[in-house]
């Protein structure tokens, strides 16, 4: 395969047929062999303000691996901005090596050059394999970066409200009621998101079964909040209400889904189905699930705080909206008879096209 073919179902297709398909606007490769930098940043929509996405730095097999990689996760940003009603585009940089090295300085300077090279249509942030302080030294070569140490803190509270308000909502459709007061919620995962999704069910009267690969953060989460603990591999057959996945992608799959025995699913973790027909398997079973991206956008409503100067307050109100949110992405699927997983996708191109189709004005402000 060369640069020019990418790997599609149907065989293989060229580098401008899969951009076209999937809708992109831009795919640059980067290179400073001086900082030993590789990068790739992929923009798929402006439509709705700059395309927001952040760097992810990983030691892909092949270029093309990567390449795919920042196509696919741009235009999930497209559509997570877009579902949680924020003025900001989809966009996805990766940098190619081993993200353990500690010559990180030139690296990531490097790498902002090229971010600033583009002149605002993409904003970065940190992502698997970077940290804040990789995006201090970006911030030294642009300013369109976001998610630095010290400005909107911490997202996980963030994230993990949005998770609960999206818990509430699923409720709401199922069973007619938001309270949450004598249900039982299975968590997989009770890292930071994990521990403050915990907490807020807790509050609200839940009880919870929890586990993690690590024995420290079940151990808080029991001790902290009287939740239940099991191994890793039992957390999938445990009868609740609720599943509430916040650690690993690609869990509901061919394996976990027979062995689920709850009604909704509905948690912070990106990309839990394995396979988009797992949503299908999902509803065939009767399990609501409230599609990731949606559930657990109080993470990127966070990132946008710092850009738009929000107190966290206001992040939190904005989290709130993902209760109504999921609720309309609920009555779209029931409307249209479709998984919920593509009821979240019409909601986004809904937003995508309703702000595309705005006549513009000039001058514009600010002047671009």
């Amino acid at each position: 395969m060369t640069i020019t073919e990418i790997a599609s179902p149907s065989g293989t297709q060229s580098l401008f047929e899969r951009i076209a398909d999937m809708g992109h606007e831009q795919l640059v490769l980067c290179s400073d062999p001086s900082a030993g930098y590789r990068g790739i940043v992929a923009v798929h929509s402006t439509t709705l303000g700059p395309a927001l996405g952040g760097t992810r730095f990983w030691n892909y097999a092949s270029d093309e691996e990567a390449i795919i990689d920042a196509l696919r996760l741009a235009r999930g940003m497209t559509y997570k901005n877009a579902v949680a009603g924020l003025n900001l585009g989809g966009g996805k940089s990766v940098i190619i090596g081993d993200n353990r090295t500690t010559n990180r300085e030139m690296l990531f300077r490097a790498h902002g050059r090229f971010v600033e090279g583009l002149g605002g249509r993409y904003v970065t942030a940190e992502d698997v394999g970077t940290s804040t302080s990789d995006m201090d030294f970006v911030h030294m070569e642009t300013e369109y970066v976001t998610g630095l140490a010290g400005r909107s803190g911490d997202p996980s509270p963030v994230t993990a409200h949005g998770v609960f308000r999206a818990i509430q909502a699923s409720a709401k459709h199922r069973w007619g009621t938001d309270a949450l007061s004598g249900k039982t919620v299975a968590i997989q995962g009770c890292g930071h998101v994990g521990y403050y999704l915990a907490k807020e069910l807790h509050d609200a009267g839940a009880n919870l079964v929890v586990t993690d690969i690590d024995a420290e953060r079940v151990k808080r989460v029991v001790t902290d909040l009287g939740a239940r603990a099991v191994e890793p591999g039992e957390i999938y057959g445990v009868k609740a209400d609720i599943f509430a996945p916040c650690a690993l992608g690609a869990i509901i799959n061919d394996k976990t889904i027979p062995q689920l025995k709850v009604e909704i699913v509905a948690g912070a973790a990106n990309n839990v189905l394995l396979e988009e027909r797992h949503g299908v398997a999902l509803e065939e079973r009767g399990v609501l699930y409230a599609p990731d991206y949606v559930a657990n956008a109080g993470g990127v409503i966070n990132v946008y705080s710092e850009l738009a100067n929000w107190d966290p307050a206001r992040a939190l109100r904005k989290a709130d909206e993902i209760y109504a949110t999921t609720l309309g992405v609920f009555d779209i699927a029931r409307a249209e008879g479709i998984p919920t997983y593509e009821a979240a996708d019409r909601l986004a191109e809904r937003r995508l096209k309703a702000v595309g189709s705005l006549v513009k004005t000039w001058p514009q402000w600010p002047n671009r």
